[in-house]
This record gives structure tokens, C-alpha cells and sequence, in this order.
């Protein structure tokens, strides 16, 4: 009798064993299975567009100043004044337009006396008379003319000192919306296929940021992080690029 009810006893145990460790296997099936759902509904993917245009300059500046020296006011004006007539009238001779000619105020430089060794004293020695101009049209050929010319006023003894002309591109606002569409775009083309050849699918869009607008010389490889705009060629390249992060699913 007493081997019976040990018997039954021993049975019993085993069945509950073998329960506890089938529902745990199950348990841990089941968790498992949960767990992975999990990861892939948190796995990214994260992928850069691009997307560039080739643009031509539509309006061109050229800036530059000049100055009058004199040993004293009256002298250092009368020759500002007369440079300042011959100037202008290079100017016009060039096919300048007078309302694209921007004149500064004038600013005048007292230069004071030094000592042997240096000191600036109270003593007035010259005036110098310095004015900036700025020439800005869409005639990108008169200000690449006009920069090369000027030469010719300093061998009539004027001082003038000419800067680099600069050009630039008007409807850039308007190119950067299309841009950034082409970039998002190529970045959604990029993730699925990187998706794809995972054997996964890229799913939605979880977060988007722009980046820095590049506009370049063409062929140029320049990146800056704030962004770079070149003003030193007539043909340029704008350049978007824009970081999209997506969900990936199975």
C-alpha cells in the first residue's frame, strides 16, 4: 500500500515537472518572440540625400575705394574731389548707370606727427580722405571689365584699390525648396534599398534635419559645416543634403 501511494506520488511530481517545464518553455518562446517584435519595431535606419544643380550667376557686384592724401584739409580735398570727378566718369565711359553706383560717406584720416621713436605726437602732418563704392548690376561682363580696367586710373596717379568681383545667383531661395525635395527624395530611394538588401523594408519616417546648403565652384569638393557660399565664379553648384532616419520592418 505504502508503495502505491509512493508510486502515485512519484508521478505526480514528474507530470508537474514536466508541466512546469513545458509552460516555461513556452513562457520563454513566448517572451522571446515579444522581445524580437520589440527590437525590430525600435531598429533605424539612417541614410544621408543628395541632390545638387548647376546654376549661372544672375547679378554681379564690384566694390573698391580710393584716396586722397594732402598735407593739409583744403589740398587733400581739392585732390579727392578732383579724382573723385575722374572716377566717375570712368565709370560712365565703362556703361555704368548712375543708380547702380553706391557711394559711402567720405572718412577722414588725421595723420599725426612721430617722434624718432614712434610716439604719435599732437602735431598734424596730412589728411587722408578715403571713400568705398559699390557697383552692383546684372551686366556680369561690364563688372569683370570693370575690375580689369581700373588698372588704368592708377597710372593717372589716382589711388584706388579694387576688390575681387563677387556673383551671385537670385533665385536661390526658390532652388533650395527644389533641392531639398530631390534630397529627400534620394535619401528614401537610399534606404530602401539598404533595406532591401538586408531582407528587410523601410517603413515610416521617424525624423528628418537639413543640412548646410554647399553652393560651390563646379568640380569643387569644399564642404564647410556652416555652410558655403562662393561668390568667385560666374557658374556655380548649390548643394543639399539632408538626414533621414527611418523604421525598418520585416
Amino acid at each position: 500500500m505504502s508503495n502505491g501511494r509512493n508510486s502515485g506520488i512519484t508521478s505526480g511530481l514528474l507530470l508537474l515537472g514536466l508541466s512546469l517545464a513545458i509552460g516555461m518553455g513556452v513562457a520563454t518562446w513566448i517572451a522571446s518572440e515579444t522581445v524580437e517584435r520589440v527590437k525590430l519595431a525600435n531598429q533605424t535606419i539612417r541614410v544621408k540625400g543628395y541632390a545638387e544643380q548647376k546654376v549661372t550667376s544672375d547679378q554681379a557686384q564690384w566694390q573698391g575705394s580710393f584716396i586722397a592724401r594732402g598735407d593739409n584739409i583744403e589740398e587733400a580735398y581739392s585732390i579727392f574731389n578732383r579724382d573723385q570727378e575722374r572716377i566717375l566718369a570712368f565709370f560712365e565711359k565703362q556703361g555704368v548707370k548712375a543708380e547702380d553706383i553706391n557711394l559711402s560717406p567720405v572718412n577722414t584720416i588725421v595723420q599725426y606727427r612721430r617722434t624718432e621713436q614712434g610716439y604719435e605726437t599732437s602735431v598734424i602732418e596730412s589728411y587722408r580722405l578715403e571713400r568705398n563704392f559699390k557697383i552692383s548690376t546684372t551686366d556680369l561682363e561690364l563688372i569683370a571689365s570693370l575690375a580689369r580696367d581700373s588698372a588704368t586710373l592708377l597710372q593717372e596717379g589716382i589711388e584706388i584699390n579694387s576688390y575681387t568681383p563677387m556673383y551671385f545667383y537670385s533665385k536661390l531661395e526658390d532652388l533650395k525648396i527644389s533641392l531639398l525635395g530631390k534630397a529627400t527624395r534620394n535619401a528614401r530611394e537610399r534606404a530602401r534599398q539598404l533595406a532591401e538588401g538586408s531582407g528587410s523594408t523601410a517603413g515610416t519616417l521617424r525624423s528628418a534635419s537639413q543640412g548646410v546648403f554647399q553652393i560651390t565652384p563646379p568640380y569643387s569638393t569644399a564642404v564647410d559645416d556652416y555652410g558655403l557660399y562662393d561668390t568667385s565664379t560666374i557658374e556655380k553648384v548649390v548643394k543639399a543634403v539632408v538626414t533621414m532616419e527611418y523604421s525598418i520592418a520585416n
